[in-house]
């Protein structure tokens, strides 16, 4: 028991020694910083924003336009076939569903 007690309060002295660093602001996506500035004077995470709706605007497109040549497939198709392009054209829409959900969940 002593034995047990001793460690306990040897863990306890040992872990409060422990320094924790503060965290870099740095390591926070989506807060400007004031060192967080292109050569341009422009905001670094401005800028990426910009570029990320932009990708998602274009991606959303390409997502609808699949979805409609899918849909068109699958209304010509016989109920009991699918086409290996129709797949494909799946495949393609997850990815691109993810990769605007991974984009908007960022920030």
């Amino acid at each position: 028991m002593k034995l047990l007690s001793l460690t306990l309060i040897f863990f306890c002295a040992s872990s409060a020694q422990i320094r924790q660093e503060p965290l870099d602001p740095l390591d926070f996506p989506g807060r400007d910083h004031p060192g967080a500035r292109l050569p341009n004077g422009k905001s670094q995470n401005e800028e990426i924003l910009k570029e990320d709706y932009k990708k998602n605007l274009d991606d959303v497109a390409a997502l609808a336009k699949l979805a409609e040549e899918l849909k068109a497939e699958i209304e010509k198709n016989d109920r009991h076939i699918v086409s290996v392009a129709s797949l494909k054209k799946t495949e393609d829409i997850e990815k691109l569903a993810k990769n605007i959900r991974a984009r908007l969940k960022r920030y």
